[in-house]
């Protein structure tokens, strides 16, 4: 520890000389009162830090930082007036000395691994043995368990991740035989909100999509807007989720009813959760982490750029338009969200939280832009990789051992979209056939990350909705080629107001709805008031099939070369879902029974021969339906535990086994009931 706290001073020194040199507002005499200006901050940041950022952690968290960067400059300066030989002439000036310091020493620090040194944790492993002694906590001989998610990652891309050098830890795990890794596979409706309403509550009913259209309420429900979270978990919770135990949720959907919560969709309009800010004060704790953050931000929407870019010279298919826009909002999710998440989970296994959940962002978005297996994405994925590095590392120095469990809540496959293959969105071809402008649509390829930026925003106002207002500005519904869209929850439409169709994407999977039908609609009622619809959508090229009602024989799905009648048991012609895999029609059956079913639910065709499928939205890598990778998430479990000796389908059943592993471990809270046999 002696020799990296004198590495750090030079390299701080280092680094204020060359600010010195490129800053108009800063200057510095020579090495000696560098040094000595580096000790001083070290010894500012040491002593006063800890308590101004205690009393400035509401204004940090509502700042969204700002007051950190404005504190460091203030640090500066005090230190200039210490030191001989130092002029500062503003705190603006102090601010830019503090970030160029950063930068540096971050750099610096890569080169040199310095971060991945288990002992730079050290500073957390006091504070929060402080705090537990202060609350009357010790050594508890239960085993906690941190669940690591990697939003979107299928088991065949980890696999040959491993293989090629870019999922180092997890390969490494695997190779040492600490870790088991297993494949499961999810139901039809592959996306986050189902999913993790499984995994985390043990129960994703009627979650027929990402997004879909309520007759009754007549609006959409989208899962990753906060009020809509907060509907779908107060509807599939029993407030017994795999969290509810003194367990955390850090940058989820759903809360798993954890009375620890951040950046978590479902529980950001709460108030009353406690003391503005605390949950971020693992992050503050650091007079750096903001600093660094910002740089990496910088870096990650360089990388945005530059391989937008290559995309386009070398004519990479399939691709999509990526705007300058996306940018930063890609760098929340592979930055700013991770920084975040990653000190939160560490100080929660310093704070010897039982069970602890946090979802990986950034891979997920990337895929759905860039592609499965792009160099780009692959990079995230290093970085992800070398995150649970860092948490793995600092949890084995909490007083509680852990166990670390690294899944995936779904997976993507890849393809060009609908519109690029065909040359018309599936809401145009609705529209075309049926006859009629009053199409309303939703799902065009936003930026998922989108969504957390907002629920933050709201988090960081203490739910007062600021982050949904900001966030409606950039998605707010417009008028794209005819189409309505609805990139938000719509207010109940006044009498004369129902469009005729709604039509919904989530990734390959499409949703019909007509407002105008109460209920579910029939095959025959749709037949009557569209006759070329049906027959449209089951032929067309990019369509595997069609999931219908009929009044005559109930459940149905219709493909190009036949059907198939799910609840008399009989294919006629072709098999439309043989080429989905052998429970293609349990999932598609189970759906059926949704009361918030669509009155079409469409599935994109799929290509075995590539492996491809034809999103719905403007997304290169998709998920949401059934067809390939998207369908076959992972789990890497500790390789003493129990696994399970046949194939486990369906989030539900996940949610099982997780609990079976907590009972296993000696948690009481999941001994009872809810566990497969052995």
């Amino acid at each position: 520890m002696i020799a990296r706290a004198l590495v750090t001073l030079v390299v701080s020194a280092l680094g204020l000389l060359l600010m010195g040199g490129v800053l108009p507002g800063f200057t510095i005499s020579g090495a000696g009162s560098a040094l000595g200006m580096a000790a001083v901050c070290g010894l500012l940041n040491l002593v006063v830090w800890p308590v101004a950022i205690r009393i400035a952690l509401p204004l940090t968290v509502l700042t969204l930082g700002g007051a950190v960067l404005v504190l460091n400059g203030v640090v500066v300066v005090l230190a200039a007036w210490v030191v001989p030989g130092v002029e500062v002439r503003d705190v603006w000036s102090g601010v830019l000395v503090a970030v160029g310091v950063t930068a540096v020493s971050t750099v610096v620090a890569s080169i040199l691994a310095l971060d991945d040194d288990p002992r730079v944790h050290r500073h957390l492993v006091r504070r929060a043995r402080r705090r537990a002694g202060a609350a009357g906590g010790g050594e508890d001989e239960v085993p906690g368990v941190l669940f690591l998610e990697i939003d979107g990652l299928a088991h065949e891309v980890l696999v040959r991740a491993m293989r090629d050098g870019n999922a180092p830890t997890l390969a490494r795990w695997v190779r040492e035989g600490s870790h088991r890794l297993l494949r499961w596979e999810t139901d039809w409706s592959s996306q986050t909100g189902a999913c993790q309403a499984g995994l985390l509550h043990g129960r994703n009913h009627d979650i027929p999509a990402f997004r879909w259209w309520e007759k009754e309420r007549g609006r959409a429900i989208v899962t990753n807007h906060p009020r809509d979270a907060a509907e779908i978990e107060r509807r599939v919770s029993d407030r017994r989720g795999l969290l509810h135990a003194d367990g955390a949720s850090r940058a989820n959907i759903l809360s798993g009813d954890a009375p620890h919560s951040l950046l978590t969709m479902s529980t950001v309009l709460e108030r009353g959760r406690g003391r503005l800010g605390e949950d971020y004060g693992a992050y503050f704790a650091s007079p750096y982490n903001l600093a660094r953050t910002v740089l990496a931000a910088l870096v990650h929407i360089g990388r945005e750029l530059v391989h937008a870019r290559l995309q386009v010279r070398r004519d990479v298919q399939p691709r999509i338009r990526r705007t300058l826009g996306y940018a930063p909002v890609r760098a929340w999710a592979t930055a700013v969200q991770r920084d975040l998440q990653v000190a939160t989970v560490v100080a929660d296994a310093h704070a010897g939280r039982p069970v602890v959940y946090t979802t990986f962002l950034a891979y997920d978005e990337v895929a759905h832009h860039s592609g499965i297996e792009r160099p780009d994405t692959l990079a995230v994925l290093r970085d992800v990789d070398a995150e649970i590095r860092r948490i793995a590392a600092a949890a084995a120095l909490a007083r509680r051992p852990y166990e670390i469990v690294v899944l995936s809540d779904h997976g993507q496959t890849q393809g060009a979209t609908f519109r690029d293959r065909y040359g018309e969105t599936l809401e145009a071809l609705v529209r075309r056939v049926c006859a009629t402008d009053r199409v309303a649509a939703s799902g065009s390829g936003q930026a998922e990350a989108l969504g957390t930026l907002g629920a933050a925003l709201t988090e960081a106002a203490g739910g007062r909705g600021l982050g949904a207002r900001t966030v409606r500005t950039a998605t707010r519904g417009r008028r794209v080629e005819g189409e309505v869209r609805l990139d938000r929850p719509a207010p109940a439409a006044r009498d004369g107001e129902d469009p005729e169709v709604v039509v919904m994407a989530s990734g390959c999977l499409g949703l019909i709805s007509f407002p105008g039908i109460p209920g579910r609609a029939t095959r025959e009622a749709i037949e009557a008031r569209h006759p070329a619809l049906l027959e449209t959508l089951r032929t067309h090229p990019g369509i595997g099939f069609v999931l219908v009602r009929s009044a005559a024989d109930g459940a149905v799905v219709l493909g190009p070369g036949g059907a198939r009648l799910l609840d008399a048991g009989r294919v006629e012609g072709e098999d439309p879902l043989a080429p989905f895999g052998p429970n293609a029609a349990a999932h598609v059956a189970r759906t059926d029974r949704f009361p918030h079913c669509p009155d079409l639910l469409v599935n994109s065709r799929y290509w075995p021969e590539t492996g491809e499928v034809a999103a719905f939205e403007e997304l290169v890598g998709s998920h949401g339906g059934l067809g390939g990778s998207q369908c076959e998430p992972f789990a890497l479990v500790p390789a003493t535990w129990a696994l399970p000796g046949e194939p486990v389908v369906g989030a539900e059943a996940m949610h099982r086994w997780m609990r079976r592993w907590l009972a296993d471990l000696g948690h009481e809270a999941f001994r009872a009931g809810g566990a497969p046999p052995a």
